[in-house]
């Protein structure tokens, strides 16, 4: 069978059964708590109509997450290159020295 696992994983109350490589197992265990976990906060939080409205909050929630580290990661990039290049100048200068 290719060393891949079949799995089942609970999402808001509903059982989906996957078929995973033995690496992913992990995550999708735990991301699957964090979203049952964001669900419940929703839930207690605000008057929500039903499981269609939590979910979409999930899902925004965990993509803004996503979009917001490769924002952050971009600007860390761009300063590290940046302070390369101030350290590349100082050498140059220190070599012709």
């Amino acid at each position: 069978m290719n060393g891949k696992l079949k799995i089942k994983i609970s999402i808001a109350d509903r059982v989906y059964p996957l078929t995973v490589e033995p690496a992913q197992e992990e995550g999708l265990r735990s991301a699957s708590k964090k979203i049952d976990a964001m669900i419940k906060q929703f839930e207690e939080n605000y008057a929500v109509r039903d499981k269609q409205d939590v979910l979409a909050m999930c899902a925004l929630q965990f993509a803004s997450q996503v979009e917001q580290k490769q924002i952050d990661n971009a600007i860390d990039g761009e300063e590290t290159i940046k302070g390369i290049k101030r350290l590349n100048s100082l050498l140059d200068q220190y070599l012709e020295n």
